[in-house]
């Protein structure tokens, strides 16, 4: 009789508590298109996975009237469940409990749930949904902000880390989703920022919106701060989904392998670049062309299009590849693609995704605007990833690889394992036209007919220097091959490379161009 009463006694209080902050806060929730955060777990791992930790838990607030307050699960849900029958760490803020804020015990279930997913090598996937940090608690919320952050660095390179933005994330809050592999937002839901739109008027006397501000917009085509822009929460969590498929639970594992496919029969290689050197295509196009089943899962889509960076498969195994997109600004590196790759180069490498870069640059973009926000520094940064990096390299020259850009996508001279070129590709300092303008100036300025000299000049450097065989000619390249045979080329590099051990001098860490 005793354990009946006790059993039932259980249950009212786990009923009590999974309401959150009740009945009409989590139809508010609802009326603003936001599932609840117990919901939004179930929506993201397998069905009846999930087993929650720390449910009592209760806040340590005792100023301002908090110490009469009760606040179901401290405003987070934590557990563990399983995403395609393996183990993974998760938690959800929950906005109906006192805005999801931050307090002491809010952090510590966070960091306990982190501390777990570190020690067991499983992934972390964190839903924010959250005002803020608790005013109430002071200090002791800034202190929990901290030691998430502290854990965040811990886990990197270490376990993925997946934030996912379902509402406001602002404040000190943002520099944990920063923090992590890849962050998630949903139009018209997620809010980042640092300061709000209040704050800004008063300091700066200028009005915005919240949307326009720190929308997902903003996040995903302007600053970059997240990976993956969605229209619905459910859209959100099928691509969770599938970036799960692609990469490995823990940096001492390899991604799941799957039987492989060839590519689409309408991606074919040999006919998607133009025959005039100076018209754009789609490098999306020749990722398809060569990738299993076509299947390419694109990060980071709507920031610094001049570079393409995703997941795909070659025979049956994960890849990370980094492409120069000529449709959009001839596909040159600057400030923003520099970071977009690098930040990708190093996710890659810390988890045992291969590297396979598609090379069509006239170089890094020239401009004072450029030069003053730093395209040294940030340009800097892609050397610094690809020379780091010890999985396998594979490179594609394509069309155009001149100057410094030559060099900065994984050429021989950062570490590449190999380097192959199709028979159009153009290796050299800079294009033709403006070398033969600075080599043959004289010659071009005397001459009787300055344009046909010109014109022979230029003809005279490219058949001279603006091809894949001098390079080859120095072991630069170390193929020049069929484009048909591309996909081959690189499967069997990746396949000879499989046990590649490559030795680095000894210290703590390097110092990146950050």
């Amino acid at each position: 009789m005793w354990l009946t009463e006790k059993i039932a006694e259980f249950f009212h209080m786990k009923e009590k508590v999974s309401i959150g902050g009740g009945t009409k806060a989590v139809e508010k929730q609802i009326a603003m298109g936001k599932m609840t955060a117990r919901d939004r777990i179930k929506a993201i791992l397998d069905p009846d996975s999930f087993h929650e930790y720390d449910m009592f838990v209760q806040h340590s607030g005792k100023d301002f009237g908090m110490d009469k307050k009760e606040l179901p699960a401290d405003g987070v849900i934590t557990g563990t469940g399983k995403m395609y029958g393996q183990p993974v760490g998760i938690f959800a803020q929950d906005f109906t409990v006192a805005g999801g804020s931050l307090g002491l015990m809010h952090a510590r279930k966070i960091t306990k749930i982190m501390d777990h997913s570190i020690k067991l090598g499983i992934p972390l996937i964190g839903i924010n949904d959250s005002g803020g940090a608790r005013i109430q608690e002071g200090v002791n919320s800034l202190a929990g902000y901290g030691e998430i952050f502290s854990r965040n660095t811990l886990a990197s390179g270490v376990i993925p880390q997946i934030s996912v933005v379902l509402g406001p994330c602002a404040g000190g809050a943002v520099y944990s989703p920063a923090l992590t592999d890849f962050v998630f937002v949903v139009d018209k839901i997620s809010k980042m920022f640092i300061t709000g739109p209040e704050v800004i008027k008063t300091v700066l006397g200028e009005e915005i919106s919240m949307e326009d501000l720190g929308g997902a917009k903003v996040q995903t085509e302007i600053s970059g701060n997240a990976h993956f822009f969605a229209n619905s929460e459910v859209e959100c969590f099928e691509q969770i989904k599938k970036l799960m498929t692609f990469i490995p639970w823990n940096n001492s594992r390899k991604a799941k392998a799957f039987p492989p496919k060839p590519p689409k029969p309408q991606y074919n290689i040999t006919s998607i670049i133009p025959q005039e050197p100076t018209k754009p295509y789609d490098v999306r196009d020749i990722i398809k062309s060569v990738c299993d089943d076509s299947d390419f899962f694109e990060v980071q889509e709507f920031f610094a299009a001049n570079i393409v960076i995703g997941f795909a498969r070659l025979n049956g195994e994960t890849i990370g590849v980094i492409g120069n997109q000529p449709l959009v600004l001839a596909g040159v590196l600057d400030v923003d693609s520099s970071d977009k790759a690098a930040r990708f180069i190093r996710f890659c490498d810390s988890f045992n995704i291969p590297l396979v870069t598609f090379v069509d640059l006239p170089g890094y973009l020239p401009g004072v605007d450029q030069e003053h926000s730093g395209v040294i520094r940030h340009g800097a940064k892609i050397l610094y990833a690809y020379s780091e990096a010890t999985v396998p390299k594979i490179t594609i020259i394509l069309r155009k690889a001149y100057g410094g850009g030559y060099i900065a996508m994984c050429s021989r001279h950062l570490g590449a394992d190999f380097v192959f070129a199709w028979p159009i590709a153009e290796i050299a300092v800079m294009g033709p036209q403006g070398a033969a303008n600075i080599i043959f100036r004289n010659e071009i300025a005397n001459s009787s007919d300055p344009e046909e000299t010109r014109k022979q000049k230029v003809e005279e450097y490219t058949e001279k220097f603006a091809n894949p065989y001098v390079a080859a000619a120095n072991g630069h390249v170390d193929a020049v091959i069929n484009p048909s045979e591309t996909r081959d080329y690189i499967i069997h590099s990746i396949e000879v490379s499989k046990e590649k051990n490559e030795i680095r001098p000894a210290k703590k860490h390097g110092i990146p161009p950050f």
